[in-house]
């Protein structure tokens, strides 16, 4: 146990200086600024190209999106994620060691072996099939539905309420994606950089107010035009449709695409929204609520 406290600390004290480096100096593959000139970028998309020319530059709830922006991707990283992620590494080490395995021998393949593009194109499609199936299971597991139920909160779409979801809800993404992701191995840090800042793009893309669907390529990727059906009010079943991160295939492979008209002017939300809680604080501790 005390072998196990000590990664946790020590965990919060090295991504402390990981973050602090991450704000003082720039280098290309910095998270902080590349978080910032995504979020931008797509924000400036918005403002020239809007969807829904009503809704205003500085949208209901714009504010606390941002928050949930930063708190997100950086402090909740500091506060539990990265020391749990250590921990939950040692963890499945120290019962393997107890069968006389380690990692490496349970891995199915090394993606490494692969040709760089391919290899990052295989980490990608893995790891959005992974996190549609586990979308799915937010929608369908009551408990999960009410963790997720803080990202269906949001009643006016816009790029940053792509980061607003409750603290536990990355706990369930990173616990299920963290079991395939040791079976391929052979993943480094840098692949990891490429590929969650091309899902980042996506995922801002799709909360955005643009009116898009990429063409052809809506059988692809995920859109805007596709993703603000999830969100509907009104939806064709109780447990919702269009379950895409950053692809669309898997929901028009498994039929569970929805996109019966223009959604710009539809409703956002859920049924019991009222009894939602309106702030931060309260939100993040909803799904203990009885």
């Amino acid at each position: 146990m005390e072998k196990y406290i000590d990664i946790f600390l020590n965990s919060y004290s090295g991504y402390l200086e990981y973050l602090k480096n991450e704000i003082l100096y720039w280098k290309w593959d910095n998270y902080f600024y590349g978080l910032i000139a995504i979020s931008l970028i797509v924000w400036l998309l918005e403002i020239v190209f809007p969807w829904r020319k009503q809704q205003a530059i500085f949208r209901k709830d714009f504010w606390l999106d941002v928050f949930y922006l930063f708190f997100n991707f950086f402090l909740l990283n500091l506060i539990l994620l990265i020391a749990l992620s250590n921990v939950m590494e040692q963890f499945i080490n120290d019962i393997l060691n107890v069968f006389g395995l380690q990692l490496m021998s349970i891995q199915l393949f090394s993606i490494s072996e692969l040709p760089k593009p391919l290899a990052l194109l295989v980490f990608f499609i893995i790891s959005d099939f992974i996190q549609w199936n586990v979308h799915r299971l937010l929608h369908y597991v009551p408990f999960l539905w009410k963790i997720h139920k803080t990202h269906h909160s949001v009643k006016e779409m816009g790029f940053a309420a792509h980061f607003r979801y409750n603290w536990m809800e990355p706990l369930v993404y990173k616990s299920i994606l963290y079991i395939p992701i040791i079976l391929i191995g052979g993943i480094n840090l840098q692949d990891v950089f490429i590929v969650h800042f091309i899902s980042i793009a996506i995922g801002h893309l799709n909360h955005a107010n643009v009116g898009w669907d990429y063409g052809f390529l809506k059988y692809i990727f995920n859109n805007p035009k596709m993703h603000i059906w999830h969100h509907s009010k009104k939806m064709p079943n109780k447990y919702g449709a269009n379950f895409g991160i950053s692809l669309s295939i898997w929901d028009y492979i498994f039929k569970t695409n929805y996109i019966p008209s223009d959604g710009r002017d539809i409703e956002l939300g859920f049924d019991d929204e009222n009894e939602f809680p309106k702030d931060f604080i309260k939100q993040e501790i909803y799904p203990f609520k009885k």
